[in-house]
This record gives C-alpha cells, structure tokens and sequence, in this order.
C-alpha cells in the first residue's frame, strides 16, 4: 500500500486511465491482477497515489503518473541549440515548441545535427532514456566523405577505439556510396561523428532518424508534434533494461 492516507491523492485507477491504459475499469482489472506496483509495492484497489512523489509501474515498467505530462518530438534543423537558453542568443529547441509548461530536451544534439529529438517534462522517463545501463537505440544517417569499404563498416560495427574508449558494436549499413546508416545505444559526446572520423570517413551531413521505437519521416524540419499515448507507453517499454524487455 501507499504511505498517502486514504483521503490523499487520485484514485490508482483514475491515474491509470489517464495515462493511457484503458477505462477505469479495465485499470481496476489491471491492479486486480497484479499487474500494477505503488512505492515497490504490489497495488491493491483503494490505493491512492501522490502524483508528485509517488512510483508507479505498470507490468516492471515505471510510468509519468503527474497530471501535466507533456512529451514532444521534434525535428530539430541544424544550427539550432539543444538547450534551453543559450547565452550567445542563438536560437534553441526549447523555442521551437510550445513555452507551457515547460520541457527539457532529453540527450542532445550537436548544433550541425539535425533529425528527431525528444523534449519532455517527464523527469521520470528522461532518466530512463538517458542512463546509459538502459541503452535506448539512436539510429542515424550519416553523409561522409569519401566511399566507405566493407572493412569500415566492419570496424564501426565491431567498435571503434576513441579517446574516451573503444565503442560498443553497433548496427552498421551501407546505403548509398557515401551514405551511412548506423545504430547505436550509447550517448557519449559526438560519438557518431567521431566513430566516422575514426574509420577515415568525416561527416559531412548527420540526421537523427529514430529515438527507440519512435519514427516520423512525414515531420518536418523546425516542425513538432505531441507523441501518442501509444508512444509514450512503447518508451517507457523500450527504455528498461535488455533482460527485462519484451
């Protein structure tokens, strides 16, 4: 059980229902299924949540449980900054979406790089997609210099020694001449371009194509858009540890 008293906080199921699990009923067969935990505990019907401090988690998978819940995807342009406020003037993701409530960006994208980014003010799933033991796939194109070998493809796929350490194998593609497709689940800093410098092939033009599950090539550059519950729900999914995903 909750340690909020019972006259204290929603109802489970109408926080349930909310997120996007169903109507309240089919949220109460949930938690009579044991399917939902409150603060570590298994759920039971009367529970009421403090949605400012309480963990809920739905089937192992922590969900956002506070009311004003925003999560937006963005197709960020080059030469605009993933901040929210840049001391130099230069224009920022956080300016490109809507200002209330508030959002961060989750991960960063170099000034040059452009393609989908996440912004959100779920501090809850923005842990979860940025630590690296969770390892949320990145798929990038990348325009290089010059025509990748076969043998450079390997070695982006094996790993890459870099200065900060060999990379960890990555999904790596030839789909054009001098186009590469490559997937990876670390965040180190600049890391795509400098696994392609490594390999003798500088980027020339990166594009960020897919966050985990999360694909929109109709999204226009500079253009944003709210994410489903169905997508919110295939995050919190994605960004749990590789043993436990199903």
């Amino acid at each position: 059980m909750s340690d909020v008293a019972p006259s204290e906080g929603e109802r489970l199921q109408k926080v349930l229902a909310r997120a996007g699990f169903g109507s309240r009923r089919v949220c109460e067969e949930l938690i009579d299924d044991g399917r939902v935990r409150l603060n570590g505990a298994v759920a039971r019907l009367g529970d009421r949540v403090d949605t400012a401090n309480g963990v809920v988690e739905v089937d192992g998978v922590p969900i956002g449980v506070a009311p004003d819940l925003v999560h937006y995807l963005l197709n960020k342009p080059a030469g605009v900054v993933t901040t929210a406020a840049d001391p130099q003037g230069r224009p920022t993701v956080v300016d490109l979406v809507p200002p209330e409530p508030r959002v961060h960006p989750v991960g960063r994208l170099d000034l040059d790089t452009e393609g989908l980014l996440l912004l959100t003010n779920d501090g809850t799933l923005t842990h979860r997609l940025t630590h690296p033991s969770f390892g949320v796939e990145k798929e990038y194109l990348a325009q290089v210099q010059g025509r990748p070998s076969r043998g450079a493809i390997r070695r982006l796929r094996e790993g890459v020694d870099l200065d900060d350490g060999r990379t960890a194998p990555a999904e790596a593609s030839l789909v054009a001449p001098d186009l590469v497709r490559l997937t990876i689940h670390e965040g180190r800093n600049r890391q795509v371009r400098r696994m392609c410098e490594a390999v003798g092939h500088p980027v020339v033009r990166l594009v960020r194509t897919r966050i985990g599950p999360l694909r929109d090539p109709q999204l226009r550059p500079g253009r944003w858009r709210p994410l489903t519950l169905e997508e919110v729900r295939a995050l919190e999914r994605a960004a749990r540890p590789a043993g436990e995903r199903r």
